[in-house]
């Protein structure tokens, strides 16, 4: 048995330990040093995302956070907390409502809308706000079908 094997393995909840209205609120903020790493791991040269100059003659009028980045906040959430490590998102669909900028603060709201034992998936319903000066702007929508972790033979005696 390797080591790994024998380490406690945490993992998150389980079909039968999450309900409907088990939610979670996030805060993120999103900056250069982050999107230039998206930017080298994923080879994306689009010069909406880091070229001020270039932005400023768009509609944007700044350079935009990568969908994908935003995506990607929200998958980590639900992989480290809700449902948590183990889980695996099977669907995913987002609407951004409005573009999201550099340095922007963003607050996810997470909440559990279906469980599903049948099919051994929950939904999960996603917003985030930025908040401005005296309100909270909407940016964006999702849902996400998650399997949650399945507890593996012999996972009682770990905890």
């Amino acid at each position: 048995m390797s080591l790994y094997n024998m380490k406690a393995r945490k993992i998150g909840k389980t079909i039968d330990e999450i309900e409907e209205g088990d939610s979670l609120s996030l805060t993120e903020s999103i900056e250069d040093n982050q999107i230039l790493l998206y930017l080298g791991l994923t080879n994306d040269a689009n010069p909406l995302y880091i070229q001020h100059d270039y932005a400023k003659e768009t509609e944007y009028e700044q350079p935009l956070v990568p969908s994908i980045m935003v995506m990607g906040i929200i998958t980590s959430a639900i992989s480290k907390h809700l449902p948590g490590p183990g889980s695996h998102v099977v669907n995913f669909s987002i609407n951004f409502i409005d573009p999201v900028f550099h340095y922007e603060t963003l607050t996810f709201e997470f909440e559990v809308i279906k469980v599903d034992k049948m099919k051994d998936v929950v939904t999960i319903s996603v917003e985030a706000v930025e908040a401005t000066d005296n309100e909270e702007k909407r940016i964006l929508d999702a849902v996400v079908m998650v399997k949650p972790p399945q507890r593996q033979i012999g996972d009682d005696l770990n905890e």
